[in-house]
């Protein structure tokens, strides 16, 4: 596989899906366990051949077949924005938030220098919709170390205008 796509989605972008498998180069996942519905993530194809510029998310019913797509596009969630600014590619260049694959050059890893966060935190918000029973890691409200005190609340004082 040129696209090198089982490290791309187990190891690069490690999505938090128990169950899951990379099957070619689309990622299948089962967020809820014994449920109806899998999440499909692939690359999605621009114009040209083996050109992509996001990813194809769908939301599959076993029975009913595919409910939903939607694309992640790679500009969108600056995964290569340094890789372009360090070439000097801007968005009107050819290639610009985009990766060729190269079938005959297979120790190249196309997506090499994608930084995924921000793809992450939106498959992660797709699924909560569909999958609202998925365990997600609850952020922090506040940095550790810093604690909450209960303050004690100021005597309460009656007015002396008005008294009943």
């Amino acid at each position: 596989m040129a696209l090198h796509a089982r490290d791309f989605f187990i190891e690069h972008l490690k999505l938090p899906f128990a169950e899951a498998a990379v099957v070619g180069n689309t990622y299948y996942a089962t967020p809820t366990p014994g449920g109806l519905l899998r999440l499909r993530i692939d690359f999605a194809r621009t114009i040209r051949a083996h050109e992509y510029d996001g990813l194809r998310l769908a939301t599959i019913h076993q029975d009913r077949g595919e409910l939903d797509t939607v694309t992640l596009r790679f500009e969108d969630h600056k995964t290569f924005d340094h890789r372009d600014a360090s070439q000097g590619r801007g968005p009107t260049h050819s290639g610009y938030a985009t990766f060729r694959e190269f079938r005959d050059r297979p120790d190249w890893v196309p997506w090499k220098g994608a930084h995924t966060h921000g793809l992450r935190a939106a498959i992660e918000r797709y699924a909560s919709v569909w999958f609202p029973s998925i365990q997600q890691t609850p952020t922090p409200s506040r940095p550790p170390g810093l604690t909450a005190h209960r303050a004690t609340a100021p005597p309460t004082t009656r007015s002396a205008i008005r008294s009943r």
